[in-house]
């Protein structure tokens, strides 16, 4: 492990990602490396996760290609020196800031989205400069691998590497130093990332989860929201971060909503989810035990059949649940929906405002007032307007959360800035006022001028 890194912080030192062209370039070869292994990465994710290849698609390759065009693209102007202001009293000078790289970067990445969680946070990195090491998640093996072929035998070792492990692994590779470390995962794990990165005061960015809220107002489009939400909870088998974790819905439109969902989930599946190609499954049996234990809370509404050997759960909809209940509790992180009814907005606000801050809150009205409140008044990563999970597929929006959802954010520029030092340089001319020097005599009111 030593070797691996002080291999990588070689690279970084005899400046082979310092250049532009040299970013320019390796993001590059990084598109093509993805393209040569496109269909073998589809069937990782197939055997790891069940996913159809359009959702691949959809969710981590297509996403991953808009990141390293718009980095390609960007990075040259992103990387320049820039002028800023100087105040009077420094006159005459110049102000100017230059971005520079940090370092070696080490990129921790989850099971859930193996593959764009692993590349976007490394787009980044390498359009930020640096040199990285990749350590993916044991649980999404069929993915790992091919990522750990792909990257290592299309890099030079000493720019970017990636190594497959488990919890020694783990454990092994946040003893040594790194210059950042880019942690996406539980908050569990992620409070373990942050004591042993408080050991080298590394910096780090965090990118967690939570109870993502989703709200449907009085007056919202119900069956466009129906459809927008049971997408957003369906994607990877609900297994998203930012998935819609709590349905809150007014009293008044409930029923209609339920029936909306009902109706729209048998048409993304009409031979129902167990049965559908498309339809993805839960990682692993640890992950599939703890979902299952959730069906025995509240009242099932629509769904709750499983296939245990498939590791498939049915969309479910859950209401009549209590405070005390663990589908209120946890993140769920899995396709059953918790519906609770309000008659107050305010009452949805302060029950959100009450828990840690989420990574993600939907909202859906058509109301401008209630879309301002919320955008305003609500504290959380981010999120969007009357759809679900979108927002992430902008790179001109920074993804991260806030609180116990996360630190710091990426994507696009967002990431360049993450993983880039921004050095402060002022230049003076020989010429110099001298009021800022001793004797100071009855310079203050002079000083007092310049600095007002």
């Amino acid at each position: 492990m030593r070797e691996t890194v002080e291999a990588l912080r070689n690279g970084f030192k005899k400046g082979k990602m310092q250049s532009v062209e040299a970013r320019q370039k390796n993001l590059l070869k990084l598109k093509h490396a993805l393209l040569s292994y496109e269909h073998e990465l589809y069937n990782a994710l197939y055997e790891d996760l069940g996913k159809s290849e359009f959702e691949s698609f959809e969710t981590e390759f297509g996403i991953l290609m808009m990141e390293i065009n718009e980095a390609v693209k960007h990075c040259k102007a992103w990387s320049r020196c820039k002028r800023v202001g100087t105040p009077l009293m420094l006159m005459p000078s110049s102000s100017m800031i230059q971005p520079e790289p940090l370092g070696v970067v080490l990129v921790m990445s989850p099971w859930n989205y193996p593959l764009q969680l692993s590349i976007a946070p490394l787009v980044a990195s390498m359009s930020a400069g640096n040199c990285t090491l990749i350590k993916p998640s044991s649980y999404s093996p069929s993915v790992s691998a091919v990522l750990k072929k792909m990257i290592n035998e299309n890099f030079d070792f000493e720019i970017v590497k990636v190594i497959e492990g488990g919890r020694e692994v783990n454990e092994a590779v946040l003893k040594e130093r790194f210059d950042h470390i880019f942690f996406t995962g539980s908050v569990h794990v992620g409070k373990v990332v942050m004591r042993a990165a408080a050991e080298t005061l590394t910096p780090l960015t965090l990118e967690l989860g939570g109870k993502s809220p989703c709200i449907v107002a009085a007056d919202a489009d119900l069956k466009m929201a129906a459809k927008r939400i049971i997408w957003g909870k369906a994607m990877n088998c609900g297994q998203t971060c930012v998935a819609p974790d709590t349905l809150f819905v007014h009293e008044s439109v409930k029923d209609q909503l339920m029936e909306a969902m009902k109706q729209i989930i048998h048409e993304f599946y009409p031979q129902g989810c167990l049965a559908s190609p498309i339809y993805g499954k839960i990682v692993n049996q640890k992950h599939f035990d703890r979902l299952c234990g959730y069906l025995k809370e509240g009242r099932i509404l629509t769904g709750g059949h499983i296939d245990r050997e498939a590791h498939k759960i049915e969309l479910t909809l859950i209401d009549g649940l209590s405070e005390n209940d663990e589908l209120l509790k946890e993140e769920i992180f899995g396709p059953i929906l918790p519906v609770l009814t309000y008659q107050d907005i305010e009452e949805v606000f302060d029950y959100v405002r009450a828990h840690e801050k989420p990574l993600a809150a939907y909202l859906f009205t058509n109301d401008r007032d209630l879309q301002k409140h919320f955008r305003k008044d609500l504290s959380f990563g981010g999120g969007c307007i009357n759809t679900t999970l979108l927002h992430l597929s902008n790179s001109k929006l920074g993804f991260g959360g806030v609180g116990s959802s996360g630190m710091g954010q990426y994507h696009g520029y967002r990431g360049f800035c993450e993983l880039s030092h921004f050095k402060s340089i002022l230049k003076k001319s020989r010429l110099e006022a001298p009021v800022q020097y001793p004797p100071y005599g009855n310079k203050l009111k002079l000083m007092k001028f310049f600095m007002k």
